[in-house]
């Protein structure tokens, strides 16, 4: 029997509060291996039954594996649903999308906007921008810019992702080898001197290294957790990037690495 598709847990993910509480069950057993229903309702100050349907929908995206009274953890470095992602930090990536938008030239530019939480923040942010040209190969990005008058979406082909939403392979990375864009807009599951900028999926990872190899400057948004972290494969090394914009979370040894290695590192909640 085939599992429920990202869009059934869509449906059921009705509330914030709830996608909050999915995201923070997935946190819990990853760092402890599994967990137990009883300890997981008191963690989280839910019911046994409201526990055992949170971890039964996420058992069905294979996220979790279910046990015997609890869930264990499945392998690492699974990724979370777009719409389960877009509840995280929420404050930080504002504040992120705010100083990356103040850094763009007020009047006609082009950008290229990844797919992710952080860069569909800086997308929101673009509302009041009089005249930009925006390309992206994600489908929640350019549903969010269609409806802003200064904003002109240029959407890439390519092989849907259902998991984050995004459009990628060998039409997606055309189109970005056919454009010439000032500034590219990354998304990252992890940002370290050693290893660049990283992501779970190596087709989403070829598809970006496309827009970042035509554009004129590259720039990563990115919240403080996923500072330091690395991800399987890599969309741009450390020297591709001239800016990281992030939070005051990220932890301070590796943004003096980034700083080392010749990226301008902006903490958007100092500014």
């Amino acid at each position: 029997m085939a599992a429920p598709s990202a869009e059934s847990l869509i449906a059921r993910v009705t509330s914030g509060r709830r996608a909050q509480r999915m995201v923070s069950i997935l946190d819990l057993v990853s760092e402890r291996g599994s967990i137990g229903l009883a300890e997981l309702s008191e963690t989280l100050g839910i019911s046994a039954a409201t526990a055992r349907r949170d971890l039964s929908d996420l058992a069905d995206q294979h996220l979790i594996v279910r046990t015997h009274g609890g869930a264990s953890a499945v392998e690492q470095g699974r990724e979370i649903p777009v719409a389960l992602r877009d509840t995280r930090f929420q404050e930080a990536k504002r504040l992120i999308a705010k100083a990356m938008v103040r850094r763009l030239p007020a009047e006609r530019y082009v950008v290229a906007l990844s797919g992710g939480t952080t860069t569909a923040s800086v997308a929101r942010a673009l509302a009041n921008h009089r005249d930009i040209a925006v390309v992206t190969n994600s489908l929640s990005i350019a549903g969010l810019l269609s409806g802003y008058p200064g904003v002109r979406v240029i959407m890439t082909g390519g092989f849907l992702r259902p998991q984050s939403l995004e459009l990628v392979g060998a039409l997606a990375e055309s189109t970005f080898n056919a454009v010439n864009v000032g500034t590219a807009i990354l998304g990252a599951d992890g940002v370290s001197a050693a290893t660049g900028v990283t992501t779970h999926d190596e087709t989403e990872a070829r598809t970006n290294r496309a827009m970042v190899a035509k554009a004129q400057r590259t720039v990563v948004v990115a919240d403080g957790s996923k500072i330091g972290n690395v991800a399987l494969a890599q969309m741009a090394e450390i020297s591709q990037v001239e800016m990281l914009i992030t939070d005051s979370s990220a932890d301070p040894a590796q943004l003096d690495l980034l700083r080392d290695a010749g990226v301008e590192v902006v903490i958007a909640d100092q500014e």
